[in-house]
């Protein structure tokens, strides 16, 4: 049995210490913290604080060769406390450089980064270890491994020039995870992910396309998500020349104060691009938000277009190479026809008439009234209950909602065109309107009454139940819209919406 004092001075020895330090801390640190890593890195920190000062104390020095004089067992006991102090140090500068890229919020783009300082790091504390504990020399050692680099480097060289691109594009960053790149063979997509060797693209058809490094770094790449993610988009329309430039651009300005998928800022610009005896052709240019909602932004652009110069009396021209079309004017006895065919126009553009007969169409038609509205009128209320419907002839109104708890602020639900209709709760089952509708600009509605609905329900009571249940579909999709932020379950459908319809209507 040992005694107590070979136990002490066992337990006193600087070599124990050290190992026994070592040992716990890279159970605390490694192990225990590993899903933490700023607490990861104070305790790597503490550790090799304490590493440092145990050696100093005792006058080892790590990043000195040992004596040679000693004996064999202390000098490997040197050895294994020098190594420890080289492992600490490299996982201390590691711990660094994790927790400096989670801390920058790009912990994905960072990667690349992050493995290459570490593998120096890990290869700087290697040769440090063979150098001081060993007394290796690192230079012959250095020269004697560059054949077989040589070698190496002959056998990987399309690997290693990937690697060398990546590192390369990496400390230039051109792109960053989420931007969208076009290459100079027109390919288009999102970057998901880089590493060592190469790049990985998501397309528009969700395709993900692999390109090496080094093919990329050669490329000739347009970045549209930088410097800021708005992109800039140019669409050309083609207009009969039936009326002045002007009237055309101030269309086209209402066509895009109704889109909702543009950027409000920098305001959208309409210029004459050309004008000849077949069309006025017009540039219209905006921004939208990021460059995925491109698609989105063009198909409403082109809709609200057709609405908006259908309304207006405005025809599309033809391609440049599609030849000359004459139109006929129409014939002056034929203006109360053009009336007519617009309420019923205005009433095949209404979902909820869809199912209407021709005749049943024509007699609702004919009860129909107009309004007009300046702009800046408010028109609706929030809340008020319509006892008509209202279909949008021409102009541009905007819909807002009051915002519950806060004085004096407003969402904006939606933006009404040509052909968009509101107030169908109210006609149909006394409901109230979701938000206040104000004219952005001069604004035409023609309304549908009960009174003018009421004869039809009462010959086919069947309208009834058709009314309602595309009522609640429609139902359904808007205030989907309104909750979609408050994470809400919404009912499929509202089956009670027939029996209102046939209450309020005497059925």
């Amino acid at each position: 049995m040992p005694s107590y004092g070979d136990v002490a001075q066992l337990v006193a020895d600087p070599i124990v210490q050290t190992g026994t330090l070592a040992a716990l801390g890279t159970v605390s640190t490694r192990l225990a913290l590993r899903k933490r890593s700023e607490r990861q890195l104070v305790g790597q920190l503490a550790l090799f604080a304490a590493l440092t000062a145990l050696l100093v104390s005792q006058d080892i020095v790590p990043y000195a060769p040992g004596p040679q004089d000693t004996s064999g067992l202390l000098r490997f006991f040197l050895g294994l406390a020098k190594i420890a102090w080289w492992t600490s140090a490299a996982w201390s500068l590691i711990s660094l450089v994790r927790v400096f890229v989670i801390f920058e919020g790009r912990v994905r783009e960072g990667r690349f980064l992050q493995d290459l300082v570490v593998g120096i790091i890990y290869v700087g504390a290697v040769l440090s270890v063979v150098t001081y504990v060993f007394n290796a020399p690192v230079g012959t050692l250095i020269a004697t491994s560059g054949a077989i680099a040589v070698i190496l480097g002959l056998a990987l060289q399309s690997t290693l020039s990937d690697v060398f691109s990546g590192i390369a594009l990496n400390l230039a960053r051109p792109y960053g995870i989420g931007d969208w790149l076009v290459l100079g063979n027109a390919m288009e997509g999102k970057v998901v992910e880089t590493n060592w060797r190469a790049t990985h693209l998501l397309t528009g058809a969700n395709d993900l396309v692999i390109i090496p490094n080094s093919d990329l770094a050669k490329a000739r790449l347009t970045n549209l998500s930088t410097p800021e993610p708005s992109h800039g988009v140019t669409l050309t329309i083609r207009l009969r020349p039936t009326t002045a430039p002007s009237a055309m651009i101030e269309l086209m300005h209402s066509v895009l104060l109704s889109s909702t998928s543009t950027l409000r800022t920098p305001e959208p610009s309409v210029h004459v691009a050309s004008l000849d005896a077949n069309a006025v052709e017009l540039e219209v240019t905006f921004r939208v938000a990021d460059v995925s909602l491109v698609g989105v932004a063009k198909t409403e652009i082109f809709d609200l277009t057709y609405r908006h110069a259908k309304a207006a009396g405005m025809a599309l021209a033809q391609p440049p190479d599609g030849g000359v079309v004459t139109v006929a004017a129409p014939a002056s006895g034929t203006l109360s026809a053009g009336l007519r065919a617009t309420q019923m126009r205005l009433l095949d553009a209404v979902p909820l008439f869809a199912h209407l007969t021709e005749d049943e169409k024509e007699a609702l038609a004919s009860t129909m009234t107009r309004r007009t509205f300046r702009k800046g009128d408010v028109f609706v209320e929030q809340g008020s209950v319509l006892k008509c419907l209202m279909i949008v002839r021409s102009g541009v109104a905007v819909v807002t909602r009051r915002r519950e708890g806060v004085t004096g602020e407003t969402a904006e639900l939606a933006r009404l065109a040509p052909g968009d209709f509101f107030g169908e709760g109210g006609l149909l089952t006394g409901a109230g309107e979701p938000g206040s509708v104000t004219a952005l600009t001069p604004v035409v509605v023609y309304e549908i009454t009960q009174e003018g609905l009421a004869p039809l329900m009462r010959d086919r009571p069947a309208i009834a139940d058709e009314l309602g249940s595309l009522l609640s579909r429609r139902t359904v999709a808007e205030q989907s819209r309104l909750d979609e932020r408050r994470g809400s379950v919404l009912p499929k459908s509202y089956p009670g919406l027939t029996t209102h319809i046939r209450h309020l209507f005497h059925l």
